[in-house]
């Protein structure tokens, strides 16, 4: 009797110890989400490249209530207005309450949610709450919509996707990653243009010709509109025509416009003339070019040739001025009817005009 009046003591005061203990073990919960304070509900921003790492608004908000005092992580969330954040975008993460947000990363943001550059969005944001590295304990704030204005570096281009690729340097044919492409002067415009070669004829039509000629797209896929002639073969492209654009071997500056749908290809073959190259052209350098010869490994038209110290040359295309290009910085880069170029020292050269990057033409002179 004794011994089982000793096992119930026991068995009291252990579960009494229990209960004791878990009384002081706390449950952490939630009891309110953070109050998102500012920017405040309605708020608009026009970004700006320049401004670039300047700040353009904060985002505070007051602590989230748990019932334990323990550290919170916040992370910024936002979406499209009126999606109900059915997609959310970074905004960044904190155990702070604030955030900085620049004009750099409000535009990322914003381009991230599917806002259009240089056209006002709305977008919605609000504050997610959470405790430990599982992120438990989720609670979320109040939600407020400001009216963004992004932009864009990026200029628009036309991948020139074909027949010709494989056998002139592009890569596989009809093969948009490895493709050249025609640049646009800048986000918002239509006009592209762009330098291409083609190797062969590409004169689509029944095969063996149905895989030749080429197209124009809008995006690095076919996902987007892809441009052809439109059958009346008189510059005019179309988006729904399914023939594609033929042309003869050669060397090619392109000119397409998509709003006026309006096109054109320009054969070229490419020389160099001016004072320095007397003493290879005759006279005083001016009337006869150096022609340069093509290389479709390097993609650059180059010769060497002896130039003449503190004269000037220029680059033009089919020995006329119609189409020529100078160096208006002593940088390197070429500009269409730009500056003379100087030449330093009189010596064998090899000058190498690079025409392969839309709208951002350079060439080297290297002392051989």
């Amino acid at each position: 009797m004794k011994k089982i009046l000793k096992l119930s003591t026991l068995a009291l005061l252990l579960i009494a110890g229990v209960s004791c203990e878990n009384d002081d073990q706390k449950m952490a919960s939630p009891s309110g989400g953070p109050e998102l304070l500012t920017p405040l509900d309605g708020s608009s921003y026009v970004l700006d490249p320049a401004a670039g790492t300047n700040e353009v608004t904060t985002l505070v908000w007051n602590h989230a209530d748990y019932s334990v005092q323990t550290e919170v992580n916040y992370d910024v969330e936002v979406a499209l207005a009126g999606t109900d954040f059915a997609t959310t975008v970074a905004g960044g993460s904190t155990t702070n309450r604030f955030v900085v947000w620049s004009h750099e990363a409000l535009n990322t943001v914003a381009l991230e949610a599917g806002l259009t550059p240089y056209t006002a969005g709305d977008l919605e944001v609000r504050i997610k709450s959470s405790l430990g590295s599982n992120a438990e304990m989720v609670a979320y704030s109040n939600v407020i919509t400001i009216t963004v204005t992004p932009y864009t570096t990026e200029t628009p281009k036309l991948w020139v996707v074909g027949g010709f690729q494989g056998d002139s340097g592009y890569g596989s044919d009809w093969t948009h990653a490895t493709a050249p492409q025609l640049a646009s002067e800048g986000y918002g415009n239509a006009s592209f243009e762009g330098y291409v070669y083609f190797a062969t004829d590409q004169f689509f039509g029944p095969a063996p010709n149905d895989g030749k000629g080429f197209k124009l797209s809008n995006q690095s896929d076919w996902g987007g509109l892809n441009y052809t002639d439109d059958g009346t073969f008189t510059g005019v492209l179309s988006s729904s025509a399914s023939d594609n654009i033929s042309i003869s071997a050669g060397y090619y500056k392109i000119n397409a416009n998509t709003t006026t749908l309006a096109y054109t290809t320009t054969l070229t073959t490419w020389g160099v003339l001016g004072s320095a190259t007397a003493p290879v052209t005759g006279g005083d350098g001016w009337v006869n070019d150096a022609d340069l010869t093509y290389d479709a490994g390097t993609k650059k038209w180059s010769v060497i040739i002896n130039l003449v110290g503190g004269q000037e040359i220029k680059f033009r295309a089919n020995n006329d001025w119609g189409l020529n290009y100078g160096d208006n910085g002593a940088d390197g880069s070429l500009e269409e009817g730009g500056s003379n170029i100087a030449v330093p020292t009189t010596g064998n050269y090899l000058l190498e005009l690079d025409l392969s990057n839309p709208r951002a033409y350079t060439y080297t002179l290297t002392p051989q």
